[in-house]
């Protein structure tokens, strides 16, 4: 999860762009850097590793100006590398960039035939030269800008400067989070208002497709063509908390966050330009793994389940997945030559850690998924794959779920690679449909307030029933785990063929049914599933893609059209509406929402 920040001040801006930076190093810190500008030109100094390599980079060879950007980073392909960081620039222009732009490639092809030469690999680089190219054929700063917004796909925040302008910077979001600050003579954006804090208590959140165009004496917003207006909040915020921006609840924010998290966590293992999966050297070969043990809880768990359906329907991988908190008392053997995944948000959850103990006691290596690669699993794993959602405050998981869905999702791409069971071309097109997600992603949260609205009613239902198949299975038990979390409803989740089985028996008019049904190779038969239930009166809460609803939507009571996306990715984008929906039901009730009762974040005691 980077982190931008920008200043046009009054004074040399490089020690307050590392003061901010400083205050996102949680973001982040795999490399780091700052562009200004100095008698008009663009002077960069990048650093890999944390911050304090840069600012005593900076300490050695000063760096002058009053106008500046900054960006702290995590690795994406490669090695973290001073290539690879930001600000990536021009001769007339200077970006730093958080998410992913989706058509890149095609984008770079089209500038490097026009005689633009690219230095690296990232998407960011595009951006720069798009914008440059744009500037040769005589448009203004802001009129490229607009025009960028206008080719740019993907879920992306981006702060600019230009040579020769020392009195402007122009920054711009779509799904991934941007704030203007507001000064005396002074101008700020960043990526997270925390980093604004030590300057300005006058935050701006831009909304979804702005851009700004900044000046020391304010700012201007525009959506599309059009000049718009956003308000301008006096925020409390100090470094003491990462805050909740102008969300209600932390929960509600880091569901907002997903877009941005999801397009980092790609970067970090997607090579974009190639459409190629780069994990790093991992403790065993997958080519010849004989069964690859799953351990996890809660949600964590379920983001498992689903990874199980990937690694045996893709890679083939022969997999077991259990409840961490079951697994060691099973004393379950395990094969000589397998490995183990165990998956945590906070790395310290003690029951994963005593089924890690116990794998490793049965000779197997340890590869984790985690959000915290300082924690005790990480610690004692052979490997571990972070997923990059940055701090999650809200005790009920959201991003980190959908973090974890990605690393799982990429991992389970290289696995099938390494076994022989896709060609490049296959990979290349799961590859590609990962890419989409951020921006699918912010795409479903444009339905929030319709969800919003269908939450008010579940609200007041004693009992929700939620139904999925295939991966879908896992995102239906995610959605009865969410609202039994925070509203106290009282939920659960099924295979949607287990109905017949004996929860059918359930269903009436005082029971919603919530159908997770993507238009994939499963769809005709929960839609059989979803005909049962509506013949014994259940009240059908259905979201499916625009193909599924315009076949079914109809027979539903209510009906949400998430993107159409490919199958694979599918779970990633269905479990945002069940977080929205458990949310929503639990501030209607009026519940703790970031602190449900007896819940804790990190479950550190047996």
């Amino acid at each position: 999860m980077c982190g931008i920040i920008g200043i046009i001040g009054k004074a040399p801006v490089a020690p307050l762009l590392i003061e901010g930076l400083k205050r996102l190093e949680y973001r982040g810190y795999d490399s780091a850097g700052l562009a200004t500008l100095v008698n008009g030109h663009i002077e960069r100094r990048r650093a890999e590793g944390k911050i304090a390599r840069l600012e005593a980079l900076v300490g050695s060879s000063p760096l002058a100006g009053t106008i500046g950007i900054g960006h702290t980073r995590w690795a994406t392909h490669g090695r973290p590398s001073e290539t690879n960081a930001h600000p990536h620039a021009t001769d007339r222009v200077a970006v730093v960039h958080n998410g992913i732009i989706e058509n890149f490639q095609e984008l770079r092809e089209e500038l490097e035939a026009a005689g633009r030469r690219f230095e690296t690999e990232t998407d960011t680089e595009v951006v720069a030269h798009l914008l440059t190219h744009l500037l040769d054929q005589q448009k203004t700063p802001q009129q490229a800008m607009g025009i960028a917004m206008e080719r740019l796909k993907g879920a992306f925040a981006l702060a600019v400067i230009f040579a020769g302008r020392s009195d402007l910077m122009i920054g711009a979001r779509r799904g991934s989070p941007l704030a203007v600050g507001y000064g005396d003579g002074e101008m700020y954006v960043g990526s997270d208002a925390l980093a604004l804090a030590p300057f300005t208590s006058r935050i701006c959140y831009l909304e979804e497709n702005d851009w700004v165009v900044v000046t020391s004496r304010g700012g201007e917003i525009y959506n599309g063509a059009q000049k718009v207006e956003r308000e301008i909040k006096q925020t409390a915020m100090t470094g003491a908390r990462v805050g909740k921006g102008n969300f209600r609840h932390f929960m509600l924010k880091e569901i907002y966050e997903q877009p941005a998290v999801i397009g980092d966590t790609l970067q970090r293992y997607v090579n974009p330009l190639a459409r190629t999966i780069e994990m790093p050297a991992l403790p065993f070969d997958f080519a010849t793994l004989p069964r690859l043990t799953i351990v996890a809880c809660g949600t964590a768990y379920l983001a498992g389940m689903v990874a199980k359906y990937w690694f045996e329907q893709i890679a083939r991988v022969p997999v077991e997945l259990d409840i961490a908190s079951e697994f060691r008392y099973r004393e379950a053997p395990l094969p000589p030559g397998g490995a183990a995944l165990v998956i945590s948000q906070s790395g310290e959850t003690i029951d994963t850690l005593a089924a890690l103990r116990y794998a490793r006691s049965q000779g197997q290596k340890i590869l984790s998924v985690l959000n915290v690669p300082e924690s005790t699993i990480a610690r004692e794993s052979d490997l571990v794959l972070p997923t990059l959602a940055g701090p999650e405050i809200g005790v009920a998981s959201t991003k980190a779920f959908t973090t974890q869905l990605t690393v799982l999702a990429c991992l389970a791409i290289s696995a099938a690679r390494a076994r022989g069971v896709i060609d490049h071309k296959r990979e290349g097109e799961l590859s590609q449909a990962l890419l989409e997600v951020p921006a699918r992603a912010a795409e479903v949260l444009n339905h929030d307030e319709s969800i919003r609205r269908i939450a008010y009613d579940i609200a007041e239902a004693r009992d929700v029933l939620f139904l999925g198949r295939g991966t879908s299975y896992p995102i239906a038990l995610e959605g009865a785990l969410k609202l039994k979390e925070i509203s106290y409803i009282h939920a659960e989740g099924y295979a949607a063929g287990e109905m017949k089985h004996g929860p059918i028996a359930l269903i009436d008019e005082n029971v919603p049914v919530v159908v997770v049904a993507p238009s994939d190779e499963l769809f005709e038969k929960t839609a059989s599933n979803l005909q049962e239930v509506i013949a014994r009166g259940g009240r059908v809460i259905f979201l499916s893609d625009r193909k599924g609803a315009k076949k079914l939507g109809g027979k539903a009571a209510i009906t949400v059209a998430l993107p159409e996306v490919d199958s694979f990715v599918a779970p990633i984008l269905h479990a945002i509406p069940v977080q929205l929906l458990a949310y929503h039901a639990a501030v209607a009730k009026g519940t703790d929402v970031d602190q449900p009762r007896n819940l804790a974040k990190s479950v550190t005691v047996e």
